[in-house]
């Protein structure tokens, strides 16, 4: 519900704040006093395209800015956050936009900057015109379609229909990337088999790619390694050899002096160490000698390495990656003619769960047809429309879509003998506003747009009609905030807001003025007298408390 509307310097109004109720509201002024300005404010708020030449002659900048209570809308809350915008604190809606002359425009959301085209899918929740030049959502055929799913009920069916959809056209998309994915030939099934067995050979786990650096390292230092193994082996026996020698002195002194002897068992325990460690070099510097077909083993296996490395590497994870990638990409040519069988087969049991799914969404909407279609008509007549025809016709379609094998088409006929003709091609928007009206009424329930702006909806109408479509405005505010620009006594008298526009003019500026008047009674039906064609005629007067006194 828009609460709160701020506009700055649009057309011929300088400034002005409004504030709204829920409920129906109706704006009235004499011809060409600038209704179009309240229009206008809401076309650019609804992310409509607009000129710079609606700011205000004199001004640099036009403004508009409005606050909404959109608490409990799910869709609008999803739809900000699909666009990465704020959310809404407690459940208001803040929208800004303005026009500069020289500069470009910009677009607040909740205090966020955005886009005219995030402005313009938030309109699509909040807000539907009905009038001359505006779009028109009805005129779509998909959302009729939409909308006479939601009359018959069909949101449960059409959600399953639409998961097995879904499901089905994926399975399509994926035979479809097997029968045009490149095949490989013989020889090239040939070349990637031999990749996966160099690297199988090689055998690229952590473990034994580490313990083959150790191995060839050893290799590659194994004369080094003897030498140096012998020398220190050598050192060891002569260090046993010299400390032998002193061993025996050392156990003469211990019989002439017996503190002497835990020096010669220390002595005797640095002779057995050093003959162990010359034993153990002696080991070592053989361990060093690698059996030469061994050596040439370690050797080759490093190489094949080192090339597999170079090529996918650089690390061992690297390496398991790109074989496990050949594998299946051997795999996937072995058995496509298979998986392709396998895979029709379930696209085909699919698809008759789609086409039973579908005629019961086609009998459903046939019923709900022919049941939306005798209210619409039902209430158009009530509307003007004596010898009005209006029908929705459900047509199969051939292939299977995202809604189903059947779709619909609203149709209207004004007069009897007038052929019945889609909504988009009735050529009167006073017409077209009061089959909107009709279509908006019987639909109230399904339409969840929280605004509903009526422009031209009594043209060429007046007296009893004109009664009859204030009344069925205010019943339809009963489910909406409903905005409507009259000419009628009868539709404004019915309304719970009444704004009055009127244009001001001196020698040099014109200027338009909106202001609320249904709090002021004495102005409110000096109104109503004029619309009724003269404000100080008695009888206006008369008429217009009567039409006042009905409410």
């Amino acid at each position: 519900m828009l609460q709160f509307l701020h506009i700055c310097n649009l057309a011929l109004l300088d400034e002005v704040s409004l504030d709204f109720e829920a409920g129906f509201t109706a704006v009235t002024g004499e011809t060409g006093a600038g209704k179009s300005v309240l229009l206008g404010a809401l076309s650019m708020l609804a992310g409509n395209r607009v000129d710079k030449t609606i700011i205000r002659g004199g001004a640099e900048e036009c403004i508009v800015e409005a606050s909404l209570h959109v608490a409990g809308n799910k869709q609008l809350a999803e739809l900000l956050d699909e666009l990465e915008l704020p959310p809404c604190e407690d459940g208001v809606l803040i929208l800004r936009r303005s026009l500069h002359r020289k500069r470009g425009g910009k677009v607040q959301i909740n205090g966020a900057l955005a886009t005219v085209t995030a402005l313009q899918q938030l309109g699509e929740e909040w807000i539907d015109f009905h009038g001359p030049g505006e779009p028109q959502k009805l005129f779509h055929e998909k959302n009729q379609l939409a909308l006479l799913d939601i009359f018959a009920k069909n949101s449960t069916a059409l959600e399953a229909y639409q998961a097995d959809f879904d499901q089905w056209r994926g399975l399509w998309r994926e035979m479809e990337n097997l029968r045009t994915a490149e095949r490989l030939s013989p020889e090239e099934a040939e070349f990637l088999q031999s990749q996966i067995n160099a690297i199988n050979e090689v055998d690229p786990s952590d473990e034994s790619i580490e313990q083959l650096e150790r191995d060839f390292k050893r290799l590659d230092n194994a004369r080094e390694l003897g030498q140096l193994s012998e020398q220190a082996g050598e050192g060891a026996r002569e260090a046993a050899q010299a400390a032998s020698r002193v061993l025996r002195a050392a156990r003469e002194l211990a019989e002439i002096d017996p503190e002497a002897d835990a020096l010669a068992g220390r002595l005797d325990a640095l002779i057995i160490e050093a003959e162990d460690l010359s034993s153990e070099y002696e080991a070592l510097a053989s361990g060093g000698d690698f059996d030469p077909s061994e050596a040439e083993s370690i050797a080759q296996r490093m190489q094949t390495w080192l090339q597999i490395r170079r090529k996918y590497g650089p690390t061992t994870e690297a390496v398991r990656a790109k074989r496990d990638d050949l594998v299946r990409k051997i795999g996937s040519q072995t058995n496509v003619e298979g998986q392709l069988i396998k895979l029709e087969h379930r696209a085909g049991e699919l698809e008759k769960s789609l086409r039973k799914q579908a005629d019961e969404l086609r009998r459903r909407r046939l019923k709900g047809a022919k049941d939306l279609a005798a209210q619409a008509r039902e209430l158009l007549t009530k509307l003007g429309f004596k010898k009005a025809d209006f029908s929705i016709e459900v047509e199969t379609e051939n292939k299977l879509s995202r809604h189903g094998h059947s779709g619909c088409r609203f149709v209207f006929s004004p007069n009897a003998g007038q052929p019945l003709m889609p909504l988009n091609k009735i050529a009167s928007s006073g017409e077209t506003a009061r089959v909107m009206l009709a279509l908006k009424a019987v639909l109230a329930k399904a339409d969840a747009t929280a605004l509903l702006v009526f422009d031209e909806v009594d043209a060429n109408v007046g007296g009893e009609i004109g009664a009859a479509v204030g009344r069925e405005l205010a019943a339809l505010a009963g489910d909406h905030q409903v905005f409507c620009v009259t000419h009628l006594p009868q539709v404004a008298a019915l309304a719970r807001q009444h704004f009055l526009v009127e244009k001001g003019q001196d020698d040099s500026t014109t200027t338009v003025t909106i202001c609320r008047i249904d709090e002021d009674k004495q102005r409110r039906e000096s109104e109503l007298a004029r619309m009724l064609g003269d404000r100080d005629s008695k009888s206006a007067r008369d008429h217009a408390r009567q039409l006042m006194a009905s409410v």
